[in-house]
């Protein structure tokens, strides 16, 4: 079905950018990898298996020569929802189906449709995602014990509210410190990777001053394995398909519109051959059927990492296959060390994520114009925040369709007001 041209003239001196550039990318996948699985309320091990498996396979089988997958921010709310319903073995069900989705968008040329999807909708939910994801962190930043992870989100603050009194100010000094480091240390050492340094830091002074006053992934979680899981296929029933069909159309649909728009961006970023679409959402299908056979979420395509290999130096496919190799590595010789990582140091990170992606900017734009797309953007912004993401794109793309029917009604109405009364006389007898 698809030739591969990523691969045409690769050469040595290709390698040896595309192994500095995996390592740098590898860094960074680390901590996002553990801080997003915590966040879509599963083990962090699970993050770093996506990252694994999901990145590799489609820097293999995928269409852009840039892209970088993985686990991302936009999944959290809806993959929380599916743990906190059905659980998390249903997760890797839901998974596995939104590959098999993205595998038949590819043979069906559905990526030609992706980009008709209203912006005022793409804003909205990212935006609402964006208060999700900055919101859920508050339990981790100040510490608060006894918090439960509630389906809604106004469940969600009642029960930080309720908790307030519980603020450990180990876990907010802890906090503190990775928030300045993120925003400091780009302005001192720019080289440096600073998601990692905000996880490294706080987790040294912690165990050094305060060891014990803080939750960390080894008193939460149990600490990481030291290697993958075993091939495991999941018990596909006929009422799991009837119950996560729909999510799983939705994690398909928003992982195609997240991973072409990062092949996009990577286009603008380099010369040379552009992205093949089809070939993208098929590397992309490969990876979330594969990856919950061994433990993994989903998984697509990631706009800041993806950045983040072609501003390395990035040449090839092979930078994203030496990112798994490496995130693989330290998986087997480091895993034990990551126990020692405070759940406030991964608050500050999550913040960050949640602050970059919320498309600030462009929600203000459509929401001062005042017009149709103003009510579809809050309104998908609203049900995202306060129902879940897959009742928000659905509403969203009607009330934009009802819109764009209305305003073309409009158009034809002026168009016929416009007509001769001749012109009138000879419609009326065809």
């Amino acid at each position: 079905m698809f030739k591969d041209q990523r691969f045409v003239d690769y050469n040595a001196a290709g390698f040896r950018k595309d192994l500095l550039s995996g390592i740098t990318v590898g860094i960074v996948a680390i901590p996002l990898g553990m801080a997003f699985a915590i966040a879509s309320g599963v083990k962090p091990e699970y993050g770093l298996y996506t990252t694994i498996i999901a990145g590799f396979l489609v820097a293999l089988f995928g269409g852009s020569r840039f892209q970088i997958a993985g686990p991302t921010g936009a999944f959290i709310p809806i993959l929380l929802a599916i743990v906190l319903q059905y659980g998390y073995e249903d997760l890797l069900i839901a998974g596995f189906l939104a590959g098999i989705f993205l595998v038949i968008m590819s043979y069906l040329g559905v990526s030609n449709l992706i980009h008709f999807v209203p912006r005022s909708v793409t804003i909205g939910f990212t935006s609402g995602i964006a208060i999700i994801i900055f919101t859920g962190q508050f339990g981790n930043f100040l510490g608060l014990s006894g918090l439960e992870s509630k389906e809604f989100f106004h469940e969600n603050m009642i029960d930080v509210a309720k908790h307030l009194h519980t603020i450990n100010i180990f876990a907010v000094l802890t906090a503190v410190i990775g928030l300045s480091i993120i925003f400091i240390l780009p302005k001192l050492a720019p080289k440096l990777p600073v998601l990692l340094v905000a996880l490294l830091i706080p987790t040294i002074i912690s165990v050094l001053l305060f060891p014990g006053k803080v939750e960390t992934i080894g008193t939460a979680f149990g600490g990481i394995p030291q290697t993958l899981p075993g091939f495991h296929f999941p018990q596909i029933t006929l009422t799991k398909l009837l119950n996560l069909w729909q999510p799983a159309l939705i994690i398909a649909a928003l992982g195609a519109i997240e991973s072409l728009l990062s092949a996009v961006v990577a286009d603008g970023m380099k010369e040379g051959p552009k992205h093949d679409s089809k070939r993208e959402l098929f590397g992309q299908g490969i990876a979330n059927i594969v990856s919950p056979l061994f433990g993994g979420i989903p998984a697509t395509g990631a706009i800041a990492r993806t950045a983040t290999n072609i501003r390395s130096g990035a040449v090839g496919p092979v930078s994203g296959i030496v990112q798994s190799v490496f995130v693989l590595l330290f998986l087997l010789l480091f895993a034990p060390y990551a126990s020692y990582i405070p759940l406030a140091a991964m608050a500050p990170i999550l913040m960050f994520v949640a602050w970059n992606m919320s498309a600030r900017k462009s929600f203000v734009h459509i929401l001062s114009v005042r017009s149709s797309d103003s009510i579809v953007l809050v309104t998908t912004f609203l049900l995202t925040i306060f129902i879940n993401l897959t009742v928000a794109v659905q509403i969203g793309i009607l009330l934009a369709a009802l819109s764009f029917l209305r305003k073309m009604s409009g158009k034809l109405n002026i168009s016929v007001g416009k007509l001769s009364d001749v012109e009138i006389h000879k419609f009326g007898k065809m």
